[in-house]
């Protein structure tokens, strides 16, 4: 299934919807053909086909298609640390990230696929110390610059979300232009979507054009980081 031709169906929301009410490992292996027919495959191949798309958007960020380590969330939760033992995500995520990041925290665009909520991100999600005591440099030294990425981003219909402290941290003006971003521990914009609008034969593109919108906070917080765009 390549081609942009429905890489996500209403039969991947159907799917997730009947694993949150069958959250168990008898029932995942009865339908794990399923979820490979209507998820993992599909999705697979709507990062092969997001490749081009993203190479024009960014050179460094990768569409990596394997089925496990790469742009594909895993389905099995780690429930190591967690109260909720139940072992599979009642939703299904894909997240293209920097060539210089290992894991989830790095600058990257995301797609959340559940029932009831799905979006489009970017930015970085719970960055390092390191990496978030440099954004929050960059926005120290240029509020304007800052300020007219952010204010442009939001102006295209994007949501900044993620959290933030109470009050500024150590060692940044209380009075800065940027005070409230300053205070940010997540630097990330979405743009919540419909099922039916994800369905869309073309959404690969469309969803291209969306990363595209967004890629002046990329720009931003990949140099502030100090990795290539």
């Amino acid at each position: 299934m390549g081609g942009n031709h429905g890489h996500i169906t209403p039969e991947l929301f159907e799917f997730l919807e009947e694993l949150a009410e069958n959250n168990d490992r008898t029932w995942f292996q009865s339908n794990r053909s399923r979820y490979e027919e209507v998820i993992r495959e599909p999705l697979r191949a709507f990062v092969r086909d997001f490749d081009a798309p993203l190479e024009a958007i960014s050179p460094h960020v990768v569409a990596d298609d394997r089925k496990s380590g790469g742009s594909l969330f895993r389905i099995h939760r780690d429930t190591r640390f967690s109260k909720d033992k139940s072992p599979y995500k009642t939703w299904a995520a894909l997240q293209f990230r920097h060539e210089a990041g290992k894991d989830v925290h790095a600058p990257g665009f995301y797609l959340h696929l559940q029932p009831g909520n799905v979006l489009m991100g970017a930015g970085c999600w719970h960055p390092a110390r390191d990496a978030l005591e440099a954004i929050r440099d960059a926005i120290a030294e240029d509020a304007e610059a800052w300020l007219e990425v952010r204010d442009g981003v939001l102006d295209a219909g994007f949501e900044l979300e993620g959290e933030f402290l109470k009050r500024a941290p150590r060692g940044y003006p209380t009075e800065h232009a940027a005070v409230e971003d300053l205070k940010r521990k997540d630097f990330i914009v979405v743009r919540h979507l419909s099922e039916e609008f994800v369905c869309q034969p073309d959404f690969v593109d469309t969803y291209a054009g969306l990363c595209a919108e967004a890629s002046s906070l990329m720009r931003f917080l990949t140099a502030a980081i100090g990795v290539r765009w």
